[in-house]
């Protein structure tokens, strides 16, 4: 009545799904359930077959059309279907988790110590617990939305309960404020690097680039996609600007101080986009640089930091800060609040007024 069959997955572990499967009076009848050990699988299906051997528990079977979705089809659904704009990040961690065995799963089957098992096991191949709780929040947002919009029996309670138990058992934890700021002996190095390298033919400004995000408080992204149609004196329009609860629409007017404006206004006006190059691109190049001129544990991002951090020290207040920065919530500007007005430690920088030369 009841069969088990194993098949490998990509990676070489192996799923099996227990099927039962019943033919009465010409009409038949079937239900089945995968799981990444032979042992669960059995026990399903014993649990089925005893149900089958119930008082109208054919009956029941029959009347019953089981969901057999899986989360892995959640996901694709969720990325080929999504309203808004998925980040970059998301849509290769949900495709990541499309590899683990909770994926093969059947969503109505799958259970908070289900999820929390996942996370043991995402710690157990190296993963840090910062990196547990982002997996586990992109994952939550597949729960949240499954059931309503695709009838995919997805439980959010479940969800939350894993991750409570998750966040008790110390297995996930939020990221650490990275306080990373750059030396102007680090960023010298890295201008000059760069420029040197501009002078080959289609080579990114990268110089430029990084002057721009740091005078300007703008994340890689941000950087790609602002328009020469958006530039107006002392502003510009930074269309999709991350926000947690909107990754879509979100168009901010932000202000550009002065050293920002003057990098814009030496950019050749060859495409709508002031900077016509890819957020991933500029990553790698500022990574590769930092390897081979031997600078530590310093990201791209960090200019971003060390520009808002500028602000405070040259004596603006929150909303000033915030007008340059973006922050609808000034609430996050409160990190900075630490630092004391010290001057513009930048103020007399080489590299401010060769940036903004004409190429």
């Amino acid at each position: 009545m009841g069969t088990i069959s194993e098949r490998r997955r990509q990676d070489g572990s192996a799923v099996y799904t227990a099927q039962v499967r019943v033919m009465r009076d010409g009409k038949s009848v079937s239900t089945s359930s995968s799981f990444d050990r032979r042992s669960a699988a059995e026990a399903w299906l014993r649990r089925k077959e005893a149900e089958l051997l119930r008082p109208n528990g054919f009956e029941k079977l029959s009347r019953t059309k089981r969901n057999t979705a899986t989360l892995a089809d959640a996901i694709d659904k969720y990325l080929a279907q999504s309203e808004q704009q998925i980040g970059r990040t998301k849509a290769q961690v949900l495709d990541a988790i499309k590899r683990y065995a909770i994926a093969d799963m059947i969503c109505e089957d799958i259970h908070s110590k289900d999820i929390v098992e996942f996370a043991q096991e995402l710690l157990a191949g190296g993963r840090q617990p910062q990196t547990v709780a982002n997996y586990l929040s992109h994952l939550s947002a597949i729960f949240q939305i499954a059931g309503p919009a695709w009838k995919m029996p997805l439980d959010p309670n479940e969800m939350k309960a894993a991750m409570i138990v998750s966040k008790r058992l110390g297995m996930t934890q939020k990221s650490a404020k990275r306080d990373r700021r750059p030396t102007i002996a680090e960023m010298d190095a890295l201008m000059q690097h760069f420029a040197e390298r501009s002078k080959r033919a289609n080579a990114m400004p990268m110089h430029r680039i990084c002057a721009f995000a740091l005078f300007s408080t703008r994340r890689q992204d941000e950087i790609t996609r602002i328009k020469w149609e958006h530039l107006e004196p002392g502003r510009i329009l930074v269309e999709d600007m991350k926000h947690p609860g909107q990754k879509w629409g979100n168009d901010v007017w932000v202000d550009l101080p002065p050293e920002a404006e003057a990098i814009i206004r030496s950019m050749p006006q060859t495409a709508a986009q002031i900077f016509p190059y890819k957020a991933t691109a500029i990553t790698a190049a500022f990574t590769r640089a930092c390897k081979f001129l031997g600078i530590e544990d310093l990201h791209f991002h960090d200019l971003r930091h060390e520009g808002v951090s500028r602000q405070f020290e040259m004596g603006k207040t929150i909303p000033q800060a915030a007008s340059v920065s973006g922050h609808r919530s000034w609430s996050s500007l409160q990190r900075y609040a630490h630092l004391r007005q010290t001057g513009d430690r930048w103020a007399a920088w080489k590299w401010t007024q060769n940036t903004a030369a004409p190429s």
